[in-house]
């Protein structure tokens, strides 16, 4: 799969290539253009000055679609809910009670 779709948009995803942990950083730099190891130093020094490179990268890591598929583990998880929700989920457990009787 390309990093353009048909609209000739490129698309902020997780990559395989150059991954470390999760393919966050490396993603970002693909779609800025620049090497990953920058965003890399730039989530350590963010992580060294009040620790917020951990929050941001956990948040990639949830928001940003791996690269070959279309949605993020976090819109997995809401389909996911939704079709439970609606009774889709396969496996779903719905208890039944009998009448009661006076």
């Amino acid at each position: 799969m390309s990093e353009y779709s048909e609209y000739n948009v490129k698309k902020l995803r997780r990559t395989h290539k150059g991954r470390i942990i999760a393919g966050v950083c490396s993603g970002v730099g693909e779609y800025l253009g620049i090497d990953a190891n920058l965003v890399r130093i730039a989530l350590a020094i963010a992580t060294l000055f009040g620790g917020a490179g951990v929050g941001v990268y956990a948040i990639g890591w949830l928001l940003m679609p791996e690269e070959g598929k279309d949605s993020s583990i976090v819109q997995d998880l809401v389909a996911k809910q939704q079709r439970n929700r609606d009774g889709w989920g396969g496996g779903e457990y719905h208890s039944q009670q009998p009448p009661q009787q006076h």
